[in-house]
């Protein structure tokens, strides 16, 4: 007996998410184009925007040469960081699947090191409604037993 899945449920959602709307994202780095930011438009102020990245690829013309690919976002202390996300080479490592690497921009993806051409894809999730519904919050609301201090048992000799 086989067993199917819809569409649906086969694709990651953040908690809550309702009305999802948004499209495929690609982009390359280059050695004349080594950034490239991803900024949501400020139009859609009551809707919340991810960036949800899945593989990381040289292009053709690439060099044998190693090609770093950083990530320049925002910390919690909203101070700029920038992490290194792949490190490709033609020989070795040609492709890195990111497997839903998920952003929330403005986010900008830098070629750190090598001359590219370095191909992003993914896909622009927007949402509507990214808070948790009621039944969700209640049940992250349960309660969980203490864990007690097991009750010494005497030996008798």
């Amino acid at each position: 007996m086989a067993a199917f899945l819809e569409l649906q449920s086969r694709e990651w959602r953040p908690p809550g998410l309702r009305d999802p709307e948004g499209g495929l994202f690609g982009c390359a780095l280059t050695s004349s184009a080594p950034a490239f930011t991803f900024v949501a438009d400020e139009e859609d102020e009551d809707c919340e925007h991810l960036l949800t990245l899945s593989t990381v690829s040289l292009g053709a013309g690439a060099v044998d040469e190693c090609n770093v690919v950083e990530v320049v976002g925002r910390d919690c202390d909203d101070q700029e960081i920038a992490v290194p996300v792949a490190n490709l080479k033609l020989s070795c490592q040609p492709s890195l699947s990111l497997d839903g690497f998920t952003l929330q921009p403005p986010i900008t993806f830098r070629l750190a090191a090598g001359s590219g051409p370095v191909h992003l894809a993914g896909q622009h999730r927007v949402g509507k409604d990214w808070g948790l519904s009621d039944e969700d919050e209640s049940s992250e609301e349960e309660e969980i037993a203490p864990i007690m201090p097991a009750k010494k048992q005497r030996r008798r000799l």
